[in-house]
């Protein structure tokens, strides 16, 4: 069983709620209202709501996101990371269909964030994880094809240098050709429509979890931006 690392998921929290440094635009001030967004500017709405929450959150600590972008002492790094992602041990774990596991801390200010949003940080995580995943899982259940298995062969002989083993990952120029040549890119191609519908039903109620925590998500996203003085109740303990 594979683990993801904490630098891995830390990074990406990072850069999602750096991402978010943009100003939320005002949106409907009856929470209860629609959002009339497409799913871009609903991505960069939610990421903005999240990053406010988070600097309120290290607020009150005393610390700021600005610290994330520069050297910092062990101790001071120290402080930064738990306060950001919360304190070992994990408290949320999902493993996957294609044995990878996820892991995160429900304490910390990203976490406060989350559940400030989304509500119930438990069902957000796990349906996060699993839709985030699911074209991963597609392409896991691709290699079954016989179709797949012969054109990943003839990928794996044209990569591979003449009179030596592959490297570990060939260059992504060799990898696109090889894609073309074998086949291999036209496969893909044709099966992952259908295993991801696969995928899809198989996870149904997970998928629509994860819609309906989304939808919170923005409504409350949209009574943040209509709200500029501050948010109140945000605990990242």
């Amino acid at each position: 069983m594979r683990h993801a690392t904490r630098r891995a998921i830390t990074t990406a929290a990072v850069a999602l709620a750096l991402a978010g440094c943009t100003t939320v635009r005002p949106g409907p001030a009856d929470p209860a209202a629609p959002v009339p967004l497409g799913r871009q500017a609903e991505d960069k709405l939610l990421k903005a709501a999240e990053h406010r929450l988070v600097v309120e959150c290290l607020g009150s600590r005393g610390l700021t996101l600005t610290a994330v972008s520069r050297a910092r002492a062990p101790a001071e790094d120290r402080r930064l990371q738990s306060a950001l992602f919360g304190t070992d041990p994990r408290e949320l774990s999902l493993t996957l269909a294609t044995g990878l596991t996820v892991t995160a801390n429900s304490d910390g200010c990203v976490a406060a964030a989350r559940a400030h949003l989304y509500g119930d940080q438990t069902r957000w995580f796990r349906a996060q994880v699993t839709v985030d995943n699911m074209r991963a899982e597609a392409h896991a259940r691709m290699k079954d094809d016989p179709a797949h298995r012969a054109a990943l062969d003839r990928w794996t002989r044209c990569a591979t240098p003449a009179g030596g083993p592959r490297a570990g990952r060939p260059a992504p120029a060799v990898a696109d050709r090889c894609s073309r040549e074998s086949g291999l890119a036209d496969v893909r191609a044709r099966l992952e429509p259908a295993e991801l519908a696969t995928v899809r039903a198989l996870h149904r109620d997970q998928v629509a979890t994860y819609e309906q925590l989304r939808a919170r998500a923005l409504r409350r996203a949209a009574e943040l931006s209509a709200n500029p003085t501050g948010t109140k109740g945000i605990d990242a303990s």
